[in-house]
């Protein structure tokens, strides 16, 4: 007789055995333990011996729901195929894709790529992933992911006001995608269905904040007083004097300065944009402001190490807080002691790609790269001496004549 819902329900085990059975129909039986724990087995034939299918606790998995997987077992056994066999698979198969979940993948793909990447750039990305990507994403099977769930992750980060950073999760996870077809982990990647122009809010493209050249008297020798801290005043210092860009001025290492021979700072490629070498010759007083950092900071690690941590170099947002605190909010930046630079050197005759050069916007190929960072050095000593010289009587409100261009 089949059984009944109430029969499931009553089903005690014998006083006399460890388990006792309760047929339904079809081969599907209840067992009952000793210990009152009741559960569903499909009892079948395959390849000539009896064998028998866990389907689950009662009642957890119900009457009706035990005959139907009971069903489907069958017709897995009718298409030729072992139900003990295909469940495992499938066991497998489930486990296999949980464990290839999107942020399992994300760190795989992160310690291929991060390779050649600045500790700084691969750092920032990975920050970014685990505080706007992995939260919506990260437990969810890879293959499972669709192009318009990473579009609702990049539209959830434009929302906060972060376009840049929108566009740039997009991409970041693109590459994941493309790291996991290479890998067999999915067939196709979703980010390739929608461009980020597509959904996301164009960028409105701007320069950095900076003054005009008429402007920097003034800037100099508010510089010069700075009251804040000493390392800050002279980290704007050397900026103005070398303009280069500001990650490389707060990571510079000593072990990059000759300030006795060469005279010169050479800054290495994983820490430029460019990705090649970047020559910086150093003018008197440059070399000035050097041994002033020596004598605050040593001679040793970092230049300019972080006030909490000596190990990592100052906040970015360093030379900008103080800006800001001397009045140039909104207009002047870091970035822009490299415009002024730009606009004084041509204003006083120097060839533009000399400047190019010392600014290192000159693009290089992997070829010449190597003989490219140190084209024109003697020119380019000359002008960042003139340069210097020429800050100095600026910021002493001297009367300015222009200087001979190299």
């Amino acid at each position: 007789m089949a059984l009944t819902d109430t029969a499931c329900k009553n089903a005690k085990c014998a006083p006399d055995k460890p388990r006792t059975r309760f047929a339904d129909a079809g081969g599907l039986y209840l067992e009952v333990a000793a210990t009152g724990g009741k559960h569903w087995y499909w009892k079948y034939r395959y390849g000539g011996k009896e064998k028998r299918l866990a389907l689950g606790a009662y009642p957890g998995v119900p009457l009706a729901k035990a005959r139907r997987d009971r069903d489907d077992a069958r017709d897995t056994l009718k298409a030729g195929s072992d139900p003990v066999q295909a469940k495992a698979t499938r066991k497998l198969a489930d486990r296999v894709k949980m464990e290839n979940n999107f942020e399992a993948v994300a760190r795989a793909w992160f310690a291929h790529w991060k390779g050649p990447r600045s500790v700084r750039h691969s750092d920032y990305v990975l920050r970014r992933l685990e505080a706007d990507v992995f939260p919506d994403l990260g437990k969810q099977p890879i293959a499972s992911i669709t192009a318009p769930q990473l579009l609702a992750v990049a539209k959830k980060i434009e929302s906060r006001g972060a376009g840049d950073i929108a566009k740039r999760a997009w991409q970041t996870c693109g590459q994941i995608f493309r790291y996991a077809v290479a890998h067999g982990l999915v067939e196709r990647n979703p980010a390739t269905d929608v461009k980020p122009a597509d959904a996301l809010k164009p960028r409105v493209k701007s320069h950095y904040a900076r003054l005009e050249a008429k402007e920097m008297p003034e800037l100099l020798r508010k510089i010069e007083a700075y009251p804040g801290a000493p390392a800050t005043r002279l980290a704007m210092k050397l900026m103005a004097l070398t303009f280069v860009r500001t990650g490389e001025l707060i990571a510079a290492h000593w072990d990059e300065f000759d300030l006795e021979d060469a005279k010169e700072w050479r800054v290495p490629a994983e820490r430029m944009k460019m990705k090649t070498p970047h020559i910086v010759p150093l003018s008197t007083q440059a070399i000035e402001v050097l041994q002033a950092i020596h004598e605050l900071r040593g001679l040793s690690g970092l230049l300019f190490p972080g006030e909490r941590d000596h190990d990592k170099p100052m906040s970015n947002n360093t030379i900008l807080g103080a800006l800001k605190r001397m009045g140039y909010a909104g207009r002047m930046t870091g970035h822009g002691f490299r415009g002024v630079a730009s606009t004084i050197l041509h204003e006083h005759g120097h060839r533009h790609d000399i400047i190019e050069l010392q600014l290192a916007h000159q693009e290089r190929d992997n070829v010449s790269a190597a003989y490219n960072f140190a084209t024109y050095l003697p020119q380019r000593r000359k002008m960042m001496q003139e340069y210097a010289d020429h800050l100095d009587q600026l910021r002493r409100g001297a009367k300015i004549l222009p200087f001979k261009a190299a």
